[in-house]
């Protein structure tokens, strides 16, 4: 009776020992979700952005007839010079464009007072004439900026009359430039200067400039279904000079700012005008960072790993695993990689691993792969030829995905900033994006979400004056 009952004792104990090296369930803890950075995502880059302001001719003609109107010159005092003079503006000043000068015919009228006669053995016989003259003075003006404000130097260059100026004396005109010329001298250097504060009134670019900056810095939401946002912060501006060509002035500016990228809720950044200060330099720099985001939803990361997976069979000796399914999620910034494994070993298994991005391949790859905790254990007990052998390291060969499409998205989104963006009239955004640098991977409860740090060239241009 005895022999018969340890019979089945040890039947069960040879059972369960050929299960296990065979094909053993093994439940294992599930690690949770858990992200550190769920609410918002920020990174933000140091760029420098060229900043041409362009002023057309017409812009500058326009602005300079607004400011100067009128009567532009007196002079009430007959006894210094034997000439008084008021002279006013007759038709619109035109403005041109011509071997990097501003060039300007102004058209006049004149009137004055002009005392003349003889005096011969200590009599004097003086007389008083009034007279209208009309002319054009030819001026031209080399422009830079100072402070803001457009500015120039300008040269009479010969003043043209309609008549010439004479009176008439017992019926004869006799010449009077040599009474007016030495007036003009004097007027011809406070005319100059008359144009050249008008000039700068009419063209202060600072309200134009930072108008145009405060709707380029307003966040632009980029990517509605992960609350991705975009935005520019001005630091700093520079300028180096003022250049006349092609019937513009162009003045060559740069921005330093901040580039975000924020995912959750829109940038920190703001704009304030009054800390804004215009440097002049010789040169600046005009490289530009900007972040473009690659996202991808555990979901489809999952569909492209167990691509990896399939047909695959991870054999050590007489003993092999075969990953049925695969599921993604973040924990704590690693990727947790859920295995449904069947053959010698059955169970669902946990993988962790620090996410990276392949520069190369465009993928995103697992570093320092390993069984999380209980998963090790459990496998440990069955036999470490799963956890330390050739297996593992195959298994985190697998695990990787491209992430090329969703890169290329982020990159056509980026463009449509950098091609020909108008965010207000008058203001245009063109740039183009040169390198792609890998910066950082991060885990939302949403996405995986990988940060490219894009590299190149843009400038926002500033045109028109009203």
């Amino acid at each position: 009776m005895k022999h018969n009952s340890i019979l089945p004792f040890f039947a069960a104990v040879l059972l369960g020992v050929t299960s296990c090296s065979t094909s053993s369930k093994l439940v294992t803890l599930k690690p949770l979700p858990g992200y550190n950075n769920a609410a918002v995502v920020y990174d933000k880059q140091v760029s420098f952005i060229n900043l041409p302001v362009e002023l057309s001719v017409a812009d500058i003609q326009t602005q300079t007839n607004k400011y100067l109107n009128g009567l532009i010159y007196e002079d009430n005092v007959l006894e210094d010079d034997n000439l008084m003079l008021k002279v006013w503006k007759q038709a619109p000043i035109i403005v041109s464009e011509q071997n990097g000068k501003l060039q300007m015919q102004l058209p006049l009228k004149i009137w004055t007072r002009i005392k003349y006669g003889v005096e011969k053995f200590g009599i004097s016989a003086y007389d008083t004439r009034d007279l209208n003259l009309n002319g054009t003075i030819k001026l031209n003006s080399v422009a830079g900026l100072s402070n803001w404000k457009i500015t120039t130097k300008t040269q009479i260059e010969d003043i043209v009359w309609n008549e010439s100026p004479s009176i008439s004396v017992m019926g004869k005109n006799m010449p009077i430039t040599y009474l007016i010329n030495p007036a003009l001298i004097v007027f011809k250097s406070r005319l100059a200067k008359i144009m050249d504060d008008a000039i700068a009134q009419s063209l202060d670019i600072k309200p134009y400039v930072l108008d145009a900056l405060e709707q380029v810095s307003k966040p632009v939401e980029v990517n509605p279904e992960y609350k991705t946002w975009f935005a520019i912060q001005p630091v700093e501006l520079y300028a180096t000079k003022a250049i006349v060509a092609n019937k513009k002035i162009t003045v060559n500016m740069g921005m330093k700012s901040y580039m975000e990228t924020s995912i959750g809720s829109k940038p920190t950044l703001s704009f304030d005008k009054s800390k804004l200060v215009l440097k002049s330099v010789e040169k600046m720099p005009n490289e530009f960072n900007a972040n473009v985001a690659g996202f991808i939803t555990y979901e489809n990361a999952a569909a492209m790993v167990r691509k990896n997976f399939a047909g695959q069979k991870f054999e050590s000796g007489k003993r092999s695993v075969t990953v049925k399914d695969i599921n993604l999620w973040g924990k704590d910034g690693k990727l947790i990689v859920e295995l449904a494994m069947e053959g010698t070993i059955n169970g669902d298994f946990y993988l962790s691993g620090i996410p990276k991005y392949d520069a190369v391949t465009k993928e995103i790859f697992l570093d320092e792969v390993d069984f999380v905790l209980d998963s090790k254990s459990k496998l440990l007990k069955a036999g470490d030829w799963l956890v330390h052998g050739i297996i593992l390291k195959k298994m985190e060969q697998s695990c990787r995905f491209s992430i090329a499409d969703q890169l290329n998205e982020g990159q056509k989104t980026m463009a449509t900033y950098l091609t020909n963006y108008q965010p207000v009239k008058g203001v245009k955004v063109n740039g183009a994006m040169t390198e792609l640098a890998p910066n950082k991977i991060v885990l939302t409860p949403n996405a995986i979400i990988t940060m490219v740090v894009a590299k190149g060239k843009v400038a926002i241009s500033i045109d028109g004056l009203e």
